[in-house]
């Protein structure tokens, strides 16, 4: 897994789909490429202070390593967008939320796809 660092690709990530849970945002956007998985973080600064937001971005890093690759679809673009709940969550809430969150992201990819079959 890569991690995204230009905001070109955190702006494009904006635009797919969205699942919101209490300690963080989870954006989610297939590429064509068949380059790897792609991961992005980020905390505003309306989450605390330089200390608090490194926090919940290690946390929202950790979970991610706590998660098998498997359960991240590949040529895939992801962004975690942490949120001040994040600091003082449990842990396994807030891993079981992340599980929750990506079952959900691949529930919406399918509904598109469907629909637009239906009308062929």
């Amino acid at each position: 897994m890569d991690r995204l660092r230009q905001r070109a690709d955190f702006l494009a990530v904006a635009n797919g789909a969205r699942v919101s849970t209490a300690g963080f945002v989870v954006q989610a956007r297939r590429r064509d490429d068949d380059g790897p998985i792609r991961l992005g973080f980020t905390v505003t600064k309306k989450n605390g202070t330089a200390t608090e937001r490194n926090r919940i971005r290690r946390r929202l890093r950790e979970l991610v390593r706590r998660l098998p690759a498997v359960s991240l679809r590949p040529h895939s673009d992801y962004v975690l967008i942490g949120r001040r709940a994040a600091l003082s969550c449990e842990f396994s809430k807030l891993l079981e939320d992340f599980r929750q969150a990506l079952y959900r992201l691949d529930r919406q990819a399918l509904k598109p796809r469907d629909a637009n079959n239906r009308d062929e």
